[in-house]
């Protein structure tokens, strides 16, 4: 085993560890900054496992993580959340019937 190949190991006893526990304990805010740090710690070990294969092109994988990690936190956010706004002033959340 080389030293790059510890690295990967070590990136993803440590990082991934702390990732699953801040992801699954907590309240919402530290369960969405377990999910950002698995994305960077993913992104880590796709750039050293190259490294230790000797394949120089396995980093464009990591590479389209990088773009794409990010913003699929904020899609999760989005649809795990929800929508806080309520019904703006005068509107119902229904069709409107008329009373006679």
């Amino acid at each position: 085993m080389n030293a790059w190949s510890a690295a990967a190991l070590l990136l993803i006893a440590a990082g991934f560890s702390a990732a699953l526990w801040g992801a699954v304990r907590g309240s919402a805010v530290r369960r969405l900054a377990g999910l950002c740090l698995a994305g960077t710690v993913t992104g880590a070990v796709f750039l050293v496992l190259p490294m230790a294969f000797g394949r120089a092109s396995y980093q464009d994988l990591a590479l389209a993580l990088a773009v794409l990690s990010p913003a699929g936190v904020l899609v999760f956010t989005r649809f795990v959340g929800g929508s806080e706004r309520g019904p703006e002033a005068g509107e119902s959340e229904g069709p409107q019937q008329e009373v006679r």
